[in-house]
């Protein structure tokens, strides 16, 4: 069986979608296979491109904020895995990033969650992560969230916590009042093992 380490440095080494990276490719994930916390988000920003660590931008201040973690318990590989749905900055468009490139998952993906031997809670960010883990047709990123206690306590919905979502955090107050609560808590769970 491939050693992490050498499942790793072929990720980073990856070139797959280099023609379609407009900053080139730079694959950024953290793993470990004792982590007990995978958060699947969309894909990395410019912001994360350039600093080469992931969520290192106000998405990933927000969604510290959503777990009740500090920066060096989110860091830590051994307690949280941190594998978007593309690994490298897909550049941006005119409503904000682009959608992750559609080689990555199928190219990496399983490979890389079927290291995860402990892990306990899911965290899927975003449509895109949705969509992936829960296939075709589609549900809306409201709706979908709005099911989160039919997969609790291994699996959570969540919008991304990127800026641009503020609108969509006013208009579904519930998310705040009920779901985050019981996030923080079963996180803490989780992670005290």
């Amino acid at each position: 069986m491939e050693s992490i380490a050498s499942l790793l440095a072929a990720v980073r080494e990856c070139t797959l979608c280099q023609e379609q990276l407009p900053l080139g490719p730079r694959p950024i994930l953290q793993l470990h296979p004792h982590a007990r916390v995978l958060i699947v988000g969309q894909a990395p920003g410019r912001k994360v491109h350039e600093a080469g660590v992931p969520f290192n931008d106000p998405s990933g201040e927000r969604l510290r904020a959503w777990l009740g973690v500090t920066r060096a318990v989110f860091y830590d590989s051994r307690r949280v895995a941190l594998v978007p749905m593309g690994l490298c900055y897909p550049g941006t468009g005119q409503s904000g990033d682009l959608p992750p490139r559609p080689e990555c998952a199928p190219a990496w993906r399983t490979r890389l969650l079927g290291r995860l031997r402990r892990l306990e809670l899911t965290l899927l960010l975003g449509q895109y992560a949705l969509a992936y883990h829960f296939g075709a047709p589609a549900m809306p990123v409201t709706a979908r969230v709005k099911t989160w206690r039919s997969l609790w306590p291994q699996v959570v919905p969540l919008p991304h916590p990127s800026p641009r979502n503020n609108r969509w955090l006013k208009e579904n107050p519930c998310f705040e009042r009920e779901l985050l609560p019981a996030l923080r808590k079963r996180v803490a769970q989780v992670l005290a093992h």
